[in-house]
């Protein structure tokens, strides 16, 4: 009976011991892959990394870009559900429901959300651009900041207050906000949203910001809220690049020149097409229309695929990119790509419609590319 009990005894403890290492085993998987590098976490010492997301991310549809963007990035911007024509389509009527899952995921995944963007010219409802009167026009801005930013008060972190209000000479856009108000909407609109949520980060944003004529542009804007003591904290410098320009000097001296006036700079719209674009092309001014071009194969020269020597390219003029945001991370607090995966990104129909681009860190697949490794690198 000794022998027989010993003998189960043995067998209870290796079965025990077989499930313990079995958890063990577990636990040490999940472990790892919870503590697999990524982006938000190599850069945490550094800045905010963040994409632009859409609808099938919001609604939790796209669970591999969800996956994807919870493991890799700690901040998110909205696509295009909080502009004008999406949240305000009429003018007593707001649409709330995409926003609100928008913020919910924000903060169920502990990120840093941003809000974009509250005036712009462009996606704005038609019945705003039928508004004529000053006053009229005033009481929308009023009626629109407050209602939004309200909304969110204390749950948005940061406010892309004015979008692209500048040309590229630096004088004020002639939208339809400054033929009928004047730069006062500006101003007006910086001092709503800091009335409305006086803890969140208020940002002027815009592409071309490296142009010298155009940051000079941004400067006077700058210094003329300062003056008036209204409120602005950051500019949102939109990172629509190409695989050769514009050069870092320019970026640069921008970059310095925004942070010697108190601001934070944040690289917001961050990708590189790596395709031809027209000659005359100007920025990100979305209305510029290419239809000449569309199905011209000199224009969409890797319909199959990006051949390796300009993923060589791609990854270089990104480390190029991020080596300068790095030198300046003190006065760099965000770097936000515009879009997920190259399959989603909006230079597949922009400024040509039906191209194949691939201008970010993942490919159709949600893999990383060369260049992510290339970038990853620059920390270790």
């Amino acid at each position: 009976m000794m022998k027989l009990f010993t003998l189960k005894s043995l067998l209870l403890l290796s079965f025990v011991a077989l499930l313990s290492s079995c958890g063990e085993t577990t636990t040490t998987a999940s472990s790892k892959e919870t503590k697999k590098p990524s982006l938000k976490k190599v850069f945490e010492a550094d800045f905010l990394m963040g994409a632009a997301i859409n609808d099938g991310h919001i609604n939790g549809t796209d669970t591999i870009a969800l996956k994807l963007i919870q493991k890799e990035y700690n901040t998110i911007t909205p696509e295009n559900i909080m502009k004008w024509m999406y949240i305000h389509p009429q003018p007593d009527s707001f649409y709330f429901e995409m926003a609100d899952k928008y913020v919910a995921l924000g903060e169920k995944n502990n990120m840093h959300i941003v809000g974009h963007t509250l005036v712009w010219h462009s996606q704005i409802a038609d019945w705003m651009q039928e508004v004529k009167d000053s006053v009229a026009m005033a009481k929308y801005l009023e009626k629109h900041i407050n209602t939004i930013v309200g909304r969110y008060k204390g749950k948005i972190n940061t406010w892309d207050v004015v979008n692209e209000a500048l040309n590229e000479d630096g004088s004020y856009r002639n939208s339809i906000f400054y033929q009928v108000m004047g730069e006062r909407y500006l101003e007006l609109a910086f001092q709503l949203a800091a009335a409305a949520d006086p803890e969140a980060s208020l940002v002027y944003n815009d592409y071309n910001l490296w142009k010298p004529k155009k940051r000079a542009g941004v400067i006077r804007l700058i210094k003329k809220l300062q003056s008036k003591g209204i409120k602005i904290d950051g500019i949102g410098m939109q990172a629509h690049y190409s695989l050769v320009g514009p050069e870092i000097k320019d970026i640069e001296n921008s970059i310095k020149a925004y942070a010697a006036l108190g601001m934070k700079v944040m690289m917001t719209e961050l990708d590189v097409t790596t395709l031809p674009n027209p000659w005359d092309l100007e920025g990100a001014e979305v209305s510029q229309n290419y239809e000449k071009f569309e199905g011209d194969p000199t224009m969409n020269p890797y319909p199959q695929g990006l051949p390796d020597s300009i993923q060589v390219k791609l990854a270089q003029r990104y480390e190029d990119l991020f080596s300068l945001y790095l030198r300046h991370r003190d006065d760099i607090t965000r770097l936000t790509f515009w879009g997920v995966n190259d399959g989603q990104s909006w230079l597949n129909g922009w400024p040509i419609k039906n191209r194949t681009n691939y201008p970010l860190f993942f490919d159709r697949n949600f893999s990383a590319k060369p260049v992510y490794e290339r970038i990853m690198a620059l920390k270790k």
